[in-house]
């Protein structure tokens, strides 16, 4: 029989809609709770104890998916129900935005018990969201080791592997045998989380080198760590970039991997579920950037919250719309002579932007993954505009056969298909080069790309097919 708390998507959906059937039967609103009787308070007491029971059933990751779809008051009124042992755990699950509302509900004494029951790592990830007051509280209670090893994952920025490392993790000696470790490992009631290989250290902490557990259950248990042990295996430093380490993770299938300083010592390891979520945070970070959003927005959040979050590139958009605009107004006269200009211009445009993304996507991604450097541009430039010109033309010839067809006019056409290549062509190179000055400039490649691009192409494909119009046509 499965876990209680390890519920498929199906049930956990369940669980969801039972959680706000509960919170939406009546008496359950706060504004009612001095009008109930006492059958009626009654029933209120045990549909919250039905409530706490249920979210006790579930795992944490579980409780934060049903709070962060709920909205405010009935998130509020759940998180108000989970046992407070679990509060730290679900902290670390939810988005940085839901995370926010649920500390501003919890006072300084109700966040330090919560945060108590976490070790440093998972400390440092939530330290940044915490009033610094509490922080400073919350240090005072810790042990020194604790308080050293928070200090330190707090020294690094978010996006090294210093920040992401975790300090629970099993070292031997290379001079015992397999047999000594054994019973050794017998003495821990659980191993640490994804433990498929042990550190070898010498008594200062170096590392030596590691051994692998399937090593140890399938030697002789009489042979010494120091033969069977992996003598180079993959390592990180705590400053290297945790993009990379991913990449490593994956081109080398790993499990974990230790993290030692630049003399060798270990201080502390990696393991596969923070590089999961190191990759889901970047993927919701490029998509809300690609939108142009700065920050992760909780769902229901307040509207001043959102309407902050988005302003920045919508004003962006405005100033790219009047643009757009002042472009076709230079040729007014131009669509007043020939109407069917204004009926054809948003396809160059359109299909321009297009382009342009699918250029950008690609060049995004190939920064992510490490393979597309700056170096890269001029041959980068000349492949897309390759494929530009093979789209263009191709597609070109198609627009302008379907402009006959409606037209009856022959330059229109020639026209049309020729805007439609130089707007790709424009798209392509663009594609390529507003990541890459954003990469070479330091800022993020996805930040606003796809918005730049649509009203570039925009603007570019406007004036292009109405410039060649006015000149070839009128």
């Amino acid at each position: 029989m499965s876990s209680p708390n390890r519920k498929s998507p199906e049930s956990l959906q369940d669980r969801l809609d039972q959680v706000m059937h509960l919170l939406h039967m009546p008496g359950q609103s706060p504004a009612e709770e001095g009008d109930l009787s006492p059958a009626e308070e009654l029933a209120r007491e045990q549909r919250n104890q039905e409530l706490q029971r249920k979210l006790e059933e579930l795992h944490p990751a579980d409780v934060a998916f049903i709070l962060e779809s709920l909205p405010l008051e009935e998130r509020l009124a759940v998180w108000q129900r989970v046992k407070s042992a679990q509060d730290g755990e679900i902290l670390l699950e939810v988005s940085d935005a839901v995370r926010e509302t649920l500390i501003a509900d919890m006072d300084s004494q109700e966040i330090i018990a919560a945060a108590n029951n976490l070790d440093a790592d998972e400390l440092a990830d939530l330290a940044p969201d915490l009033p610094r007051d509490v922080v400073r509280e919350l240090m005072d209670t810790l042990d020194a080791q604790q308080r050293e090893r928070l200090k330190s994952a707090l020294s690094y920025d978010d996006d090294q592997v210093g920040a992401l490392m975790d300090f629970d993790m099993v070292t031997i000696r290379d001079d015992v045998t397999l047999e000594v470790v054994s019973r050794y490992l017998r003495r821990f009631e659980m191993l640490p989380d994804h433990t498929d290989k042990l550190f070898v250290v010498d008594h200062d902490g170096f590392l030596k080198g590691v051994l692998p557990v399937k090593k140890l259950l399938v030697s002789a248990p009489d042979e010494l760590v120091a033969d069977v042990m992996s003598e180079d295996p993959v390592i990180f430093a705590p400053e290297d970039d945790a993009g990379e380490a991913v990449q490593a993770f994956e081109r080398y299938d790993l499990v974990s991997a230790p993290v030692v300083d630049v003399r060798g010592q270990l201080k502390g390891r990696l393991t596969i579920d923070e590089m999961l979520d190191y990759i889901r945070e970047e993927n919701e970070a490029d998509v809300l950037s690609a939108a142009g959003l700065r920050e992760e927005e909780d769902i229901f959040a307040s509207v001043w919250k959102s309407v902050r979050n988005r302003w920045a590139w919508l004003a962006v958009n405005l100033c790219t719309a009047l643009i757009a605009s002042r472009v076709i107004g230079l040729f007014e006269y131009s669509i007043e002579q020939l109407v069917a200009l204004a009926a054809l211009m948003p396809i160059v445009a359109g299909i321009g932007g297009n382009s342009g993304n699918q250029t950008i996507t690609m060049i995004v991604r190939g920064v992510a993954t490490g393979q597309v450097q700056v170096a890269h541009a001029r041959r980068l430039i000349r492949k897309e505009a390759s494929v530009a010109l093979i789209n263009g033309s191709f597609w070109g010839v198609v627009l302008a056969g379907i402009a006959y067809l409606l037209y009856a006019n022959v330059p229109l056409s020639i026209v049309l298909m020729t805007a439609m290549v130089l707007n790709m062509l424009l798209a392509a190179f663009m594609g390529v080069v507003i990541p890459l000055v954003r990469m070479r400039l330091g800022r993020d490649p996805a930040l606003g790309s796809s918005v730049l691009i649509t009203a570039i192409t925009d603007s570019g494909g406007f004036f292009i097919f109405l410039g060649l119009a006015t000149l070839f046509l009128l």
